[in-house]
């Protein structure tokens, strides 16, 4: 791989510092504007801080359960409004008049006008009295409960006790009580069915007033209990902070964020914000220059890490401006799972522990959610450290809940000394950031098409040998094809031994001569026994049909839409060696003959990362390997020794980041694998 330029470098360095600018702004512009409560506490423990006086005069605030709790107990207490119908009494005596001569009518057949009238004018009187005491529709269970209610009477409320007043029942049973002591003038067999008949309910509940009234009752609530002055002591450095000494503390940072949000000025604190979290790129900057150079150089991957993180704070600060009543339904862990998925663990919790060091700082209750957020998102990293199953994605979506429920309980024994007092909903919350975490893998899917990036997913797919291009390999280029599982075996095994991306080693091995398919017979693995159609060739084109396979895997991998990191691979393998074989047949039968080195040499590039290397060798060891007539632990470290050799000699490794002592490891499982494939006796 050709090496940049001074001016190229520059350029991209350039690129990168304004991105980094250009993700500074756009996380300052969005975040809240307003100088913060400086101090933190936590119920239950002590005041760390020095001496706080208050500095201005407040009002303390009453808690959101306290408020809650004198809404309770006003509904529970508060007496029912009823409402006296006089035209009850009216319709009543009609229809007890109507229903009475009926009644008569039926039993006498005529009207004995002086006992008639004496029959009617007793009923009516029982009625009246019944009425004057008042007959209660008790359609409200709270009633029931009460004592003492309001009656309304020409708009005048005036409290009843409700044992004064008759029930539809109570009323029956006393005009029955009153017709057994009439006189005997008076027809009770009539009297008593026309009077029930006509008695009702005459004080009847208003649900519209007592809603009008309870609304009236929960509006006067007072949101404060209580002032302190200026100058007054609040706490004390040592100081437990119980209940009451919290209350006062939650009023003084909610006053001091209201009153010194709006007064402070908002350019000095964009410009506190601006250095906080450019501090924390350029912290970023300098894990990504001395550890992972690779994303150092690259803009696409630059990007998308500056991407993730901006994305994330400009969520937050969306949250805080809303005011929404949980910021733990933010999908946190987002960061952090596509960030391993993409590049890796250690990069993943890096960032995460940065995005989240700047969301604590703007956050209420900054500790908690600090503590919350980095035990959720290790758990995030570690449950997909070995991504080979797409279920382990719902088990980290469980892994993660469970981890946020355990945390939010064991800070909120702490705080409230009591299971009772645990605010349960915040489990919702934290159940909707993990649903809204799984949207992390179709962005993964994503940012894999919009940026060329090759993540463990992909990777995963691409070695599945039933995979229709490595099925076409099977069945065009058998020898060929078998040689690949023996190279990625071999490849895989070392890439463990020294430190490095193993998935991806197996993937470029598996399809690193893809090419061959095009010309199967040409190259010795897949040739039958005494068939060779390089004997009937020029040295010169038998070198130029080896090497078309680079080539020709190029352009099937391309065609097939293979990764770029799996084609690095194939143009890579051999990197800029001589076909060597040829090239020194050419020598040997024209020497006098003037020929050009380069038909005889691969087109490169040479290797450029320490999983290209590893498969460069244990591509020429395999081959190597198979040309051996006798497969002894001599022979075996011998041909190992001389090839690995050889691509140093070459300088084919110089671009690729594998030290010597790697290499020695590399040679020693290279031999121990190839011993045991071939079923070598090792001698003691």
């Amino acid at each position: 791989m050709s090496k940049k330029t001074p001016i190229s470098t520059t350029r991209q360095d350039i690129i990168k510092y304004l991105l980094m600018f250009a993700c500074v702004c756009v996380i300052v512009v969005s975040l809240p504007k307003g100088r913060k409560f400086k101090y933190e506490f936590d119920k239950g423990k002590s005041w760390m801080h020095e001496q706080l006086v208050a500095p201005f005069d407040f009002a303390i605030e009453k808690a959101s359960t306290e408020i809650e709790q004198e809404k309770r107990e006003i509904t529970n207490q508060l007496a029912p409004f009823y409402e006296l119908n006089t035209e009850v009494e009216k319709n009543s005596l009609v229809v007890f008049r109507n229903e009475f001569y009926n009644l008569w009518l039926a039993k006498y057949g005529s009207v004995d006008k002086s006992t008639y009238k004496k029959n009617v004018l007793f009923g009516e009187n029982l009625l009246l009295s019944i009425y004057n005491k008042g007959v209660i529709s008790i359609v409200n269970d709270n009633s029931e409960k009460q004592d003492l209610i309001y009656v309304v009477r020409n708009n005048e409320a005036r409290s009843t006790s409700i044992n004064t007043l008759y029930n539809y029942k109570l009323a029956v049973n006393q005009l029955h009580a009153s017709l057994l002591n009439a006189s005997t003038e008076i027809d009770t067999m009539v009297l008593s069915p026309a009077l029930q008949q006509a008695l009702t309910e005459n004080i009847i509940y208003n649900e519209e007033l007592n809603e009008k009234i309870l609304k009236e009752k929960l509006s006067n609530i007072s949101e404060y209990r209580g002032m302190v002055r200026s100058g007054e002591v609040i706490v004390d450095r040592g100081r437990m902070v119980d209940q009451q000494i919290y209350n006062v503390l939650e009023s003084l940072k909610n006053e001091y964020d209201r009153r010194l949000g709006i007064l402070g000025n908002k350019y000095i604190v964009s410009l506190g914000q601006g250095i906080l979290v450019g501090l924390i790129l350029i912290l970023l900057m300098v894990f990504l220059s001395m550890f992972r150079k690779d994303i150092y150089s690259d803009i696409r991957k630059m990007f998308i890490i500056l991407l993730i993180v901006t994305f994330m704070l400009v969520v937050l600060s969306w949250a805080l401006r809303m005011n929404l009543p949980s910021l733990y339904f933010i999908p946190y862990c987002i960061v952090p799972i596509i960030i391993r998925v993409i590049f890796d663990t250690r990069l993943a919790l890096y960032i995460h522990l940065l995005v989240v060091i700047v969301a604590g700082f703007f956050v209420p209750n900054g500790y908690e959610f600090i503590f919350l957020q980095i035990t959720a998102g290790m758990v995030a990293i570690n449950s997909i450290k070995n991504l080979l199953k797409r279920s382990q994605f719902l088990l980290s979506a469980l892994l993660i809940y469970a981890t946020y429920v355990v945390g939010y309980i064991g800070i909120s024994i702490i705080h409230e000394g009591s299971f009772l007092n645990i605010d349960w909903s915040h489990l919702v919350w934290f159940l909707v950031s993990v649903i809204l975490s799984l949207i992390a893998y179709p962005l993964i899917y994503a940012f894999e098409k919009l940026f060329g990036i090759t993540t463990e997913v992909t990777l995963m797919e691409f070695t599945n040998i039933n995979n229709p291009l490595l099925r076409e390999l099977s069945y065009k280029a058998p020898g060929t094809f078998q040689h690949s599982l023996q190279v990625a075996n071999l490849a895989e095994a070392a890439i463990f031994e020294i430190g490095g991306n193993a998935l991806l080693v197996r993937a470029g091995a598996l399809y690193h001569d893809i090419g061959k398919m095009e010309t199967p017979q040409f190259f010795i693995e897949n040739q039958q026994q005494g068939t060779n159609p390089h004997d009937e060739l020029p040295y010169e084109e038998s070198a130029k049909i080896i090497i078309r396979h680079v080539y020709a895997g190029i352009e099937t991998a391309t065609r097939n839409q293979l990764p770029k990191d799996i084609i690095d691979f194939i143009r890579t393998h051999h990197g800029n060696t001589r076909v060597d074989y040829f090239y020194q047949s050419f020598l040997k039968n024209y020497p006098e003959a003037s020929i050009n080195e380069n038909i005889f040499r691969y087109p490169g590039p040479i290797p450029f990362s320490k999983e290209q290397a590893v498969l460069m060798l244990a591509d020429s060891v395999e081959a190597a390997s198979r040309s051996l007539k006798q497969h002894d632990a001599k022979t075996i470290s011998e041909i190992v020794e001389k090839v690995i050799d050889y691509k140093i000699n070459q300088k084919q490794l110089i671009n690729s980041d594998i030290s010597i002592k790697e290499v020695h490891r590399i040679k020693q499982l290279f031999k121990e694998m190839l011993m045991s494939i071939y079923h070598v006796r090792i001698e003691y």
